[in-house]
């Protein structure tokens, strides 16, 4: 619920009451000169006609869109190209401020629409080179006729585009008028391809695993590290397959998936233990701090910085991205079909990352072929998520490694491999500066990949103290830092878009999926005949040496990618004996029976295994499933720490009564974390500080969270720790932002605690700040945890316990993902909105994330949920997290958000008839 009255609303009245507070604050408000006037009229400017007629160029016969009461579009054509011309113009007239800044991002070019604080991002996205791999995309690899449909994308945009410009398109733009002189471009078909490379990077795996490893070798040995990196209990969290297949296994190669770099040298770096000293270096111009002057471990340090940034915009990486997807086969639901359900767990941000709506051909045939609706995104062409007239499909995130590091010893003139050197691969980039000068920068690459430590700190410290063995290169204060990763080479994911959109069968949706290159995503099916399946898709590596844990020695070609896994070879799975299928990020096999390594981090099965124990539990002598227990189970707030950890909390003897008095608050609770939960506010507190003495205050300061100094003893000292006195301590502070410091306390966090939490002496349990100071004492930090809990919940919640609440902790804020974050107060007011008290927890199947190293703040969400039933299509369900519109203040920029807080679904009706019934506006689109 919201935490406040002036929480988001749907209701006409209440955003005409709204638009009548915005005027008079800001006519009010010094400096911004056109006062009353330009609030109204700019905010109402932009609001789209959805009756009556308006003429489209382009078009070949009228077009119809129909809108239900929540403003969510369907589009009635008889043609594929007119279809997907209108879908441009639909989406650019609610959504277009998004879509103009999603293209600036993945092209880097921020700084041209907020100024010099984007340079750094840009800077490092032209690295990455987003952009021309997409164009490549577009050249090489598109089929002819996934090219058409973009293009007739580009034309609706661009057709609303000369219609529109200023405040008529957006408020942003009017507000970025009072400092900018910016102007759109016109849309072009690459700029939606490359949005899929953004998707890509926040679905990317385990990179941020793989540089918090090497920055942990500073402070943690070998052995340590993987007791907090565990294997995947297999035995306990059941995978994605079980009955299922990878085809025949053959020696498919795919040649763009090798080195570019080829030799038969042998090498000797391997993550291990060793140091090296000489040798000096010079980033290219432009390049800053990298070359071989520059230490790996600051290196490393300042990438994770770097990243921090980009997920600003795109959503948080690590432990909590993911999603939710099932289905259960007819056997076993109350309406005899399949029902499949997804809930896809991202950034929340205002508006959604994803916009509602339906295309319908109004005759299925060679000249229209699609009949689709579901959730896509803005700036592209059809539909990534839903159904057509015959089948469904889900996605989550199947969290293959496809990215590695690789360390490099660079001169300025170039890098060394198999025992020669090499010339950079190299081109200049110019960043354009709203309201300064322009920046250019020299974007270096090895065979491995783009040098990204040229364009961040963090890898600095990788480079300096990355594990390797002896006889590798001469370290000096560091190796520069590159990055292999897939989607940086051209795919045909946008053609799997289309494919999926028209596939008609199980073994269509396979061949669809084998075009899906990335994003890695987990498949799921279902078809109106009963059928359920699954299928693992994607560009996963094949690896010559190494696992992909640590950063690789990029000067010897045994560790050089020597393909990727077969299509053929990849998992998948069609109507199990057991009735349905679980993806929610756990392992999609089991790694002893299957020969290629996937990834060496996967999810770790918390919230896969309670969906299947609540399967489980419905259809246990012969039960059935309904849409309502689906609902359900897609809310389910039950913690699986709270049930582990709370028994040896509750034996704790607590002497102090203002302690205890929290403590028997744990008595008899359920471990539901409700958002009104005094009981889950305390609980996720202790867990909270459970991990911070346990974990987080051994841990180096580039993992803890930015700001929280310690006092530690010096890096060179080894010594007894009892021979230090308050003198020898260093102060040292953290350095990784709130929402991406360790230990975030995800489920990964759930299997460490879960591995010592017998061993009462364990000596991760010792509350020093020292990894290796002795035996632990584990009550004594439990009871430490509870104590600090307490007084955290009272400063925060008051001293009153009956009036704590979890909701009150764990709140969201729906905020703009530009102005909304940096803009000037009076602006943020107006574009963001909440916050909402919430149920649900991190690695609970109610995924609002929060990152226990850094508060309780929610930083993921369910970012949309639906419910497809495959026997009437109108059955089925849906909830967006915001709303239809991008546009403040227009009645349908929030109006879902509320029903999504407390799990509440609407109508999504799918058939001319149940689209007709709902319809409240029609707009006709002409030639």
């Amino acid at each position: 619920m919201p935490a406040n009255t002036n929480g988001p609303s749907g209701k006409k009245k209440r955003g005409r009451a709204r638009l009548l507070v915005i005027a008079i604050v800001l006519a009010l408000v010094p400096g911004l000169g056109y006062g009353a006037f330009w609030s109204v009229s700019t905010v109402r400017a932009s609001f789209p006609e959805t009756t009556g007629s308006i003429r489209l160029k382009g078009l070949s016969g009228p077009v119809e869109v129909k809108r239900d009461g929540y403003g969510i579009p369907q589009i009635y054509a008889s043609s594929d190209e007119d279809l997907f011309r209108a879908q441009g113009y639909v989406q650019a007239q609610d959504r277009f401020w998004e879509m103009d800044v999603r293209r600036h991002l993945t092209a880097g070019r921020l700084s041209e629409m907020f100024g010099a604080s984007q340079v750094e991002t840009d800077a490092f996205l032209r690295t990455l080179g987003w952009r021309q791999v997409a164009e490549k995309e577009y050249e090489t690899k598109l089929s002819a006729r996934t090219k058409k449909y973009l293009r007739a994308y580009a034309d609706g945009v661009n057709a609303y585009l000369a219609e529109h410009e200023g405040a008529s398109l957006s408020v942003e733009y009017a507000a970025l008028g009072f400092t900018n002189d910016y102007k759109p471009e016109v849309w072009d078909p690459v700029d939606s391809v490359a949005w899929l490379k953004a998707m890509a990077w926040d679905l990317r795996g385990n990179m941020q695993e793989e540089i918090d490893r090497s920055l942990m070798t500073t402070r943690f040995s070998e052995k340590q590290i993987d007791q907090l990196y565990p294997d995947y209990p297999a035995d306990r969290n059941k995978p994605i397959v079980r009955d299922g297949a990878v085809g025949e296994l053959t020696d498919e190669f795919d040649p763009e998936a090798a080195a570019a770099d080829t030799g038969t040298g042998t090498g000797t770096g391997v993550p291990g233990a060793g140091t090296g000293t000489g040798g000096t270096g010079a980033g290219g111009a432009g390049a800053g701090g990298a070359g071989t002057g520059t230490g790996l471990q600051s290196q490393l340090g300042a990438l994770s910085k770097t990243l921090e940034e980009i997920p600003a915009l795109l959503g948080p990486n690590g432990d909590g991205i993911g999603s939710n997807s099932w289905v259960v086969s007819g056997k076993h639901t109350t309406t005899g079909k399949p029902l499949l359900a997804n809930d896809p767990h991202l950034a929340p941000q205002m508006p959604s990352l994803w916009y509602q709506m339906g295309l319908h051909c109004r005759s299925v045939s060679d000249k229209c072929r699609y009949d689709v609706a579901g959730f896509t995104f803005s700036g592209m062409p059809g539909v990534i998520i839903g159904h057509n007239q015959k089948v469904s499909w889900g996605f989550t995130n199947l969290g293959a490694d496809v990215t590695d590091l690789y360390l490099e010893k660079v001169t300025s003139d170039g890098y060394l491999y198999d025992g020669k050197q090499k010339p950079f691969t190299t081109r200049k980039e110019t960043i354009k500066v709203a309201g300064g000068a322009d920046r250019r920068i020299t974007v270096r690459s090895t065979g491995n990949g783009p040098i990204v430590s040229d364009r961040s700190d963090e890898m600095d410290d990788v480079g300096r103290t990355a594990p390797v063995t002896t006889g590798s290169p001469d370290r000096a204060s560091g190796y520069a830092v590159s990055l292999r990763w897939t989607a940086l080479t051209p795919g045909r994911s946008m053609d799997a878009v289309f494919a999926l959109n028209e596939a008609a069968d199980f073994d269509q949706f396979r061949k669809a999926a084998r075009l899906f290159d990335i994003p890695a995503q987990n498949l799921l099916y279902a078809d109106t005949d009963g059928h359920i399946g699954y299928q693992a898709p994607g560009r996963i590596p094949v690896r010559g040496k190494g696992d992909g844990r640590y950063p690789a020695p990029g000067w010897d070609p045994e560790y050089r990618w020597t393909g990727y896994v077969p299509q053929s070879a990849l998992p998948w799975e069609k109507d199990p004996g057991r009735g349905y299928i679980v993806t929610a990020n756990q392992a999609v096999i089991d790694p002893e029976k299957y020969p290629y390594l996937l990834t060496e981090d996967w999810g770790y099965g918390a919230r896969s295994q309670r969906l299947d124990n609540l399967i489980q539990s419905k259809i246990k002598d012969g039960g059935k499933i309904s849409t309502k227990d689906m609902q359900t189970m897609q809310m389910d707030d039950s913690s699986e720490i709270a049930k582990l950890l709370t028994p040896y909390l509750l034996k704790i003897d607590i002497e102090d009564p203002y302690i205890r008095e929290a403590q028997k608050l744990l008595e008899g609770w359920d471990y539901t974390q409700d958002s009104d939960s005094a009981a889950a506010a305390y609980f996720n507190g202790v867990w909270r500080y459970t991990l911070k003495l346990a974990f987080g205050n051994k841990l180096p300061k580039e993992l803890r969270v930015t700001g929280e100094c310690l006092r530690v003893p010096p890096a060179d000292d080894s010594g007894p720790l009892e021979d230090l006195d308050g003198d020898s301590l260093v102060r040292e502070c953290g350095e990784r932002a709130r929402d991406a410091a360790q230990p975030d306390g995800g489920d990964r966090w759930f299997e460490v605690v879960r591995s010592i939490l017998e061993d009462e002496d364990n000596p991760w349990w010792k509350t020093s700040t020292r990894p290796d100071s002795g035996a632990g004492d584990r009550d004594k930090l439990l009871k430490q945890a509870m104590e600090d809990a307490r007084w955290e919940l009272t400063a925060k919640l008051g001293k009153d316990i009956d009036s704590w609440s979890w909701g009150r902790l764990h709140q969201l804020t729906l905020r703009n993902q530009t102005l909304g974050i940096k803009g000037p107060a009076v602006l943020r007011w107006a574009l963001n909105r909440g916050p909402w008290n919430l149920g649900g927890g991190e690695a609970a199947v109610n995924a609002t994330g929060w990152n226990a190293a850094g508060g309780y703040g929610v930083v993921w969400v369910p970012s949309m949920r639906m419910i497809v039933n495959l026997a009437d299509l109108d059955k089925s369900q849906w909830i967006n997290l915001s709303g239809a519109s991008g546009h403040a203040y227009n009645a349908h920029y929030s109006d879902q958000t509320s029903k999504w807080a407390t799990g509440e679904l609407l109508p999504w009706v799918f058939s001319k008839k149940g689209v007709e019934k709902a319809t409240e506006d029609t707009l006709a689109l002409i030639p």
